[in-house]
């Protein structure tokens, strides 16, 4: 699920841990990060975050579970649903407080 929210004030590692994220990797143009729904890695919500001039461009789905194959990042990710719906709902309210 894509979504966009106006720029915050704290840089994007500050906000991912604000929202309960913990960073995975950063690159020039996107930051990536994780927020676990149990005490395993698995199902997981994966968040894309990257920065344009006046907003935040959000990417999240629902992990579900760890890539079948060795190599492979092919995942059982959900991209749409009351789960995501949900979370995407919860990020917009803690950056609009």
């Amino acid at each position: 699920m894509k979504f966009n929210v106006t720029r915050a004030k704290e840089n994007i590692l500050a906000l991912a841990r604000k929202l309960g994220y913990r960073p995975l990797s950063k690159t020039e143009e996107e930051f990536t990060c994780v927020r676990f729904l149990a005490s395993s890695e698995y199902p997981r919500f994966h968040l894309y975050i990257k920065e344009n001039k006046d907003e935040l461009l959000f990417n999240l789905h629902l992990d579900q579970k760890k890539p079948t194959y060795a190599g492979s990042k092919a995942h059982s990710g959900e991209y749409t649903g009351a789960a995501v719906e949900r979370e995407a709902e919860r990020i917009k309210k803690i950056l609009e407080s």
